[in-house]
């Protein structure tokens, strides 16, 4: 599990994923996303434009990201 840290109250999904690493381009994110490939607290998410708060866990290809704030 990898912490990720925001200083903001919410990151949306797709900018997560791009902003962790885990996709090379915003536009890879959405097509991860819309292809049912991201989970979100265990179950799938298909909204790219999901709100991730602190306490959120979001898996993709073999990642969990575990998301934090800034307190």
């Amino acid at each position: 599990m990898e912490n990720i840290t925001i200083e903001t109250e919410f990151i949306k999904l797709d900018a997560l994923l791009k902003f962790a690493a885990l996709t090379a381009t915003g536009g890879e994110a959405k097509q991860v996303i819309a292809d049912g490939m991201v989970a979100v607290n265990g179950e799938t998410c298909t909204m790219r434009g999901k709100k991730i708060r602190p306490g959120d866990e979001v898996t993709f290809a073999g990642h969990t990201l575990h998301v934090q704030g800034t307190q």
